[in-house]
């Protein structure tokens, strides 16, 4: 069964205090849609590969996380829904004595990732991306031949669907006058602003985390798409910006996200200060159904009343995991606040904790 973020968080920082005396702590990383049988052949064969490491020790821990790796795979009938990722090693401190241990988490979010690796540390980059994920934008690159739809998620780009137009070159066919080649490459070019369009609401429509969408591309081929009748109300309002750029191919993607930092950061402000907007309003004018204080916002937890949890980003990172398993126990929203704007601040100074309430309690 998948488990919470909270749960996610607390495993990962456990696995990070781990360090092996050589590469002997294993980590597997089964992605979504992999057939675990094919991984467990192939940790089967890792084994045979491990017998000649030519340190006993290492040898020795190796093969025993292998087995535990394997003998455990054997419980699932297949790849749980989201992946799958193993840990496995002897975390002794003591050297010659044995504390073998094995983890296996089945994140609440798609993995991606596949790997098979000994280290020194357990390999936890994948996971900390998916801590990281909170929303997801909708990227597009496109010129009138050519565009690119892909997906923003943390840090990593994601390459949904690459489309061509079909429309001819410049040199028009023997015997075309101009304008019956420019009617037919309108006809065209609306075409296939349609089919990117269509394909944009496919996948974006009622992705529930999507936060915005940003469109590259040359003048002035991206304007007369968003601002012809081709998205949907929904996804026009979600267009955060619009960037020149001349690469319609999957390395336009990551183009167009350098090219959009500092679009992303003035969001990621505008969108807290309303949160924070939204929390001071319900504290003036709803006071009894609004939560203030560690104690108070506790309290409101423990009773279920929490609508959406409310706690800065300096206040005691204990504390932030804990009252956060807390709301995701109830299934209340949580609020993460920075002190990067005036109105974080501000918050930070009144406590850094807080709740808008279901109810009164």
């Amino acid at each position: 069964m998948p488990i919470t973020k909270q749960e996610l968080r607390d495993i990962v920082d456990e696995l990070e205090q781990y360090k092996g005396r050589a590469t002997e702590l294993v980590t597997v990383y089964i992605p979504a849609g992999q057939n675990i049988y094919t991984v467990a052949d192939q940790l089967e064969a890792e084994k045979s590969t491990a017998k000649n490491i030519k340190s006993t020790g290492t040898r020795k821990n190796v093969g025993n996380a292998l087995d535990k790796i394997t003998r455990h795979l054997k419980e699932y009938k297949k790849t749980p829904e989201n992946g799958l990722a193993l840990f496995s090693g002897n975390i002794s401190k003591v050297e010659g004595q044995d504390d073998l241990r094995l983890w296996s988490v089945e994140p609440m979010m798609p993995l991606k990732t596949r790997m098979y690796r000994c280290d020194k540390d357990f390999i936890l980059e994948p996971l900390k991306e998916m801590l990281e994920v909170t929303e997801v934008y909708g990227l597009l690159v496109m010129d009138r031949k050519e565009a690119t739809i892909g997906l923003l998620e943390g840090k990593g780009i994601s390459v949904i669907q690459k489309m061509t137009s079909g429309i001819p070159s410049k040199v028009r066919a023997g015997g075309q006058s101009s304008q019956r080649f420019h009617r037919i490459t309108e006809g065209l070019t609306k075409e296939f602003y349609k089919r990117i369009a269509e394909e944009m609401k496919k996948n974006f429509f009622d992705l529930p985390k999507l936060k915005g969408i940003i469109i590259g591309g040359p003048i002035p081929t991206k304007d007369e798409f968003v601002e012809g009748d081709y998205l949907t109300t929904k996804l026009r309002e979600k267009v955060l910006g619009k960037i020149d750029i001349g690469d319609s191919s999957e390395s336009g993607l990551k183009e167009l996200m350098d090219k959009s930092q500092n679009l992303l950061a003035n969001h990621e402000r505008i969108q807290e200060v309303k949160e924070v907007e939204k929390f001071f309003q319900s504290l003036g004018e709803n006071p009894k159904k609004t939560a203030l204080g560690e104690e108070k916002t506790r309290k409101a937890l423990e009773f279920g009343a929490v609508d959406t949890l409310y706690l800065s980003s300096s206040i005691e990172k204990f504390l932030i995991r804990e009252l956060t398993k807390l709301a995701e126990g109830i299934d209340a929203k949580v609020v993460i606040i920075s002190t990067e704007t005036t109105e974080g601040e501000q918050f930070l100074n009144m406590s850094g904790i807080g709740a808008i309430l279901r109810f009164e309690i």
